[in-house]
């Protein structure tokens, strides 16, 4: 079994805002391009034009309708990938040491030339963030881009994981959460940052930030006078429009 250092000089990790992800994929979509397309090892797909597509992401998003004891019902976006935890089950049940956590940074990393493709992190893993690649038999996980955010090619502003470079929404953060004063840090402790199943004991990096609350109907319905339509009869092209849509 594979040891944990006993402290990291620094703990990089990801904001993730539940309150304004849109749910758009975007971050899938450019985790699996930049780790497929360039310095990462590919992430295979089996069938992606088939009936039973599969394949390999280091990031999903779930989508949730929760709903509340009062008031409308909420469509919550949850993006999930490895949230490289200061004690990482998945790390101290490799039994090769392809699974590791490095010191200076934190990130859990699997070095796929020693991964036998057991499984057993896996397993271990309570959020179900590894990925077993179908086409190379071994596990895969999110680096944190790791060859994006120390890559003095880049632009400095490019310096940070496609997934957060990526967002629309500005709903990803990337920062030391081993520094108060750093930005991860202050929106967490603003917003009251949680993390994702405590219970676990697995202490993860990664933070959310809960999703605020919705107007309620009666705000809502506030707007409502002002939909009404302008005019009762339309002219011109409008009123053809109407017309011609009207008996679809």
């Amino acid at each position: 079994m594979t040891n944990l250092p006993t402290s990291t000089q620094r703990k990089l990790g990801l904001v993730i805002d539940l309150d304004t992800c849109v749910g758009c994929h975007a971050c899938v979509i450019s985790c699996k391009g930049w780790n497929t397309e360039n310095y990462g090892a590919p992430l295979s797909d089996q069938q992606p034009y088939g009936a039973d597509p599969s394949g390999t992401f280091l990031n999903r998003v779930h989508s949730y309708e929760v709903q509340p004891d009062r008031g409308a019902a909420q469509l919550v976006h949850f993006p999930k990938s490895c949230l490289h935890c200061e004690d990482a089950p998945c790390v101290t049940v490799c039994p090769t040491g392809a699974s590791y956590k490095r010191v200076e940074d934190g990130i859990v990393l699997v070095n796929e030339s020693d991964c036998i493709g057991c499984g057993l992190c896996a397993w271990a893993c309570p959020y179900g963030a590894r990925e077993m690649d179908a086409a190379e038999g071994v596990m895969k996980k999110c680096t944190l881009c790791v060859d994006r955010i120390y890559n003095q090619n880049l632009p400095e502003e490019d310096r940070e994981p496609a997934c957060v470079r990526t967002c629309p929404a500005g709903a990803r953060h990337f920062g030391d959460f081993g520094d108060p004063d750093s930005h991860v840090s202050q929106l967490t402790a603003a917003r009251g940052g949680f993390d994702l199943m405590p219970e676990q004991g697995t202490k993860p990096v990664n933070k959310y930030l809960p999703p605020r609350p919705r107007d309620s109907l009666d705000q809502t319905d506030v707007l409502a006078p002002f939909l009404e339509p302008v005019a009762q009869e339309t002219k011109g092209f409008v009123a053809w429009l109407d017309r011609a849509l009207g008996a679809l």
